[in-house]
């Protein structure tokens, strides 16, 4: 993709699940008019999850997600089916393709089971009306090969899917019009060169959009910028790794928080991080924290999650703790042990496998909270941070 395009987890995830030989990846290829998949008439061709970002006309901008059969079989079929499975804990919408041919069978059954479980909504599909005369109530029939009715089921994807997630802001509803925003942004031997990174462009389009001001500066400029504005600034947002030095240098009377905490509030998890944060205080020696990294950046000296975050934990503490750490997609399917989750703000993961993560520890009954949460917590200035949600900040006295 290139910087101006819509990041993957801001699009609407968009799986196609079935047995093998439904006809999922012709499906796909008909639907997107490209060649995302390789087909046959060979059971198993898809053997790995294919995601791919895209412009889904008339949808938008969305992930086309083309899973393997989930009747797999065997070794190597148990591993493809425990991708599928992983894959729809991501999707927003699901399309279920069933061989018209054939009908519905145990396995297309257990698949609606799962969306209805995890709340995905979907649409059942039923492929090769080309050969079939069969006529389903319950979904609608298709021809990856003639391409009958492929646009009606565009159509019916698009009215689905149309206006997921547009309400949901970062900052924007913090902020009137006119107002300014001082943004804490460390350059340092973990920041990319020439760029920066996602939450922070995110955190900057929605102040745009909200008609105010973004003013961004380093760590060591927060007082000479407050001072050289005309009237105070709406809020100060920090990078988490320099929270001591902008709490130091932001009066009292200025609001101020992380990026990491207004992501883990726009992922829907602020909470739930606020509330799991006092398991810190229970952490003893021999104690497992598992620190997860929603992407597979290159590791610095300095890495906030492998580095920092162990040394502050450390430090407050004083116990030898056992660390684990995950990045990207990984995530244990399996908490046990775990005493504390400790997450990024997830700005690479879409909303809905943060929260298939959350409620994961949840149902395991081990405490969830973020990077900022957690930092600001040990750093002694959590209550401040969270001046701007009263009643999160509630959840603290």
């Amino acid at each position: 993709m290139g910087l101006n395009d819509t990041p993957s987890s801001e699009r609407v995830h968009i799986g196609f699940f079935g047995r093998r030989n439904a006809g999922k990846s012709s499906i796909v290829n008909a639907v997107t008019g490209q060649e995302l998949s390789i087909v046959s008439d060979i059971k198993g061709t898809t053997t790995d999850t294919v995601y791919k970002a895209m412009e889904l006309q008339p949808a938008g901008p969305v992930v086309i997600v083309d899973t393997p059969g989930y009747d797999d079989s065997g070794k190597l079929g148990e591993k493809r089916v425990k991708k599928a499975t992983q894959a729809l804990i991501r999707c927003d919408f699901a399309v279920l393709v069933v061989d018209g041919s054939e009908g519905k069978s145990a396995i297309d059954a257990e698949l609606e089971s799962l969306f209805k479980q995890h709340a995905i909504p979907y649409l059942t599909v039923y492929n090769k009306s080309d050969i079939s005369k069969n006529r389903y109530a319950d979904g609608i029939s298709v021809s990856a090969v003639t391409g009958e009715n492929i646009d009606s089921l565009k159509g019916k994807i698009a009215a689905a899917i149309r206006g997921a997630g547009q309400d949901r802001k970062i900052i924007g509803d913090l902020l009137h019009k006119g107002d300014t925003v001082i943004l804490v942004i460390p350059i340092d031997e973990a920041a990319p060169k020439g760029r920066i990174i996602l939450p922070q462009q995110q955190v900057i389009r929605d102040i745009l959009d909200a008609g105010a001001a973004a003013l961004a500066v380093k760590e060591d400029e927060i007082s000479r910028a407050i001072a050289n504005l005309k009237s105070r600034p709406a809020m100060v947002v920090t990078d988490s790794q320099v929270f001591n030095k902008a709490e130091a240098d932001t009066p009292i009377d200025i609001p101020l928080t992380s990026f990491s905490i207004l992501m883990a509030r726009y992922k829907g998890y602020l909470e739930t991080a606020v509330s799991g944060i006092a398991a810190v205080e229970r952490l003893k020696d021999g104690d497992t924290v598992l620190i997860c990294e929603g992407c597979t950046h290159h590791r610095q000296c300095n890495d906030i999650g492998t580095v920092k975050i162990p040394s502050w934990l450390k430090h407050y503490t004083n116990a030898e703790l056992n660390l684990k750490f995950t990045s990207g997609r990984d995530f244990p399917d399996n908490l046990d042990g775990i005493d504390l989750i400790i997450h990024c703000g997830g700005c690479m993961l879409n909303e809905r496998e943060v929260q298939y993560r959350m409620k994961s520890a949840i149902s395991a009954g081990v405490p969830f909270t973020n990077y900022g949460v957690a930092i600001a917590y040990m750093q002694g200035i959590l209550k401040r941070s969270l001046e701007i949600f009263p009643d999160i900040r509630a959840l603290l006295d």
